[in-house]
């Protein structure tokens, strides 16, 4: 399926119905008296985040979204039905902004969540209601208010444990083939990878993190080059990064140096709680040198990096060095979920 990390959506709420005016008129009872009923509440619109729903693709081809209109009030106090709300399906990760207003609605990051968008409008009431000591037959009822219409810019960031960065052809999908039963897309020219791509990593029966790859960062990418601009938003929620560097580029007019530390220029021009974020250095193609070769070369890239954060020597195409990474990667996370717990039950109530 294409992904779409964008889409502009109307939501229109139902109005209110309209109290109705009536009055007895029964066999005997010459003066019955009033007995208009209210009406029915206008249905309201959410947005439900959705296990099974991954991208806003579905957008383009249903914007709009109404919700019931609530019936009207009707004569022997017969109260009118509420109009049905609507519960738009949206993928986790969610963000809701009023397009005229630019007012940030709310989020949606967990399976399960709602985010009420358009308030359905308030019923009418029926004639019974303005009875009185004064006036005991009332001709007046009141209409129903409008729904809320709003036009919603939504926009989706992917929710993963992991987020590769590199240069383009660094090897970043054939890692996430190795390691999750994802398929992206791999050859041997750069910006093969043209959508984000979210991989689940088992590394036993029971744990299990997401890893996303995201398309090539280039050089200028943080002012608009390229399209790694356009997706490093999904690496925010990330609680680690690696950072994947090809040790023998088929192109050698960027040395592996020179392609990380562009790597890393736009990331902490783009953001500096991205660029603060954990970290780990990836030697990938390790494959394509021998061994001797390959040692005096990595530590020559870390040596100019003056690299202090875990680095890794794998072959991401003939999977050398991959488990090793991914069970390093998972004891991390794990570290990070119970240090998080700890400060939430420190943090005073």
């Amino acid at each position: 399926m294409k992904f779409v990390d964008e889409a502009e959506i109307r939501v229109e709420a139902g109005d209110g119905g309209n109290g109705c005016v009536g009055f007895r008129r029964e066999k005997y009872i010459p003066k019955g008296g009033p007995d208009g009923g209210d009406a029915g509440d206008g249905g309201s619109v959410y947005l439900v985040a959705t296990e099974n729903v991954n991208t806003l693709v579905d957008f383009r081809f249903h914007s709009v979204h109404r919700a019931e209109r609530g019936q009207n009030g009707m004569g022997q106090q017969r109260t009118g039905k509420k109009g049905d709300d609507i519960y738009v399906p949206v993928p986790p990760g969610t963000e809701v902004h009023d397009k005229k207003t630019q007012e940030k609605l709310g989020e949606l990051t967990k399976v399960g969540e709602t985010l009420l968008v358009a308030q359905g409008g308030f019923h009418g009431l029926g004639n019974t209601r303005y009875k009185s000591s004064i006036n005991r037959a009332p001709q007046k009822a009141s209409s129903g208010t409008k729904g809320e219409h709003r036009i919603l810019q939504l926009e989706l960031t992917l929710i993963a444990d992991v987020g590769l960065l590199g240069m383009p052809n660094a090897g970043k999908s054939s890692l996430i083939r190795a390691v999750s039963s994802a398929k992206p897309r791999v050859a041997d020219y750069p910006f093969t990878t043209l959508v984000p791509n979210l991989g689940v990593v088992s590394v036993d029966e029971r744990r299990s993190f997401v890893i996303a790859d995201i398309p090539g960062v280039i050089e200028g990418a943080a002012e608009g080059a390229g399209l790694g601009l356009q997706f490093l938003k999904h690496l925010a929620r990330t609680k680690l990064l690696m950072h994947l560097v090809d040790v023998a580029p088929y192109d050698e007019m960027d040395s592996p140096v020179e392609a990380a530390r562009k790597i890393i220029n736009e990331v902490e021009k783009w953001s500096e709680d991205l660029a603060g974020k954990p970290r780990w250095l990836i030697l990938n193609k390790i494959d394509k040198l021998d061994s001797a070769e390959q040692e005096v070369r990595c530590q020559a890239i870390i040596d100019e990096l003056q690299w202090q954060a875990p680095v890794y020597q794998i072959s991401a195409l003939k999977s050398e060095g991959t488990r090793a990474l991914m069970f390093d990667i998972m004891a991390f996370l794990e570290e990070q979920t119970a240090l998080a717990k700890l400060e939430a039950e420190d943090e005073p109530e």
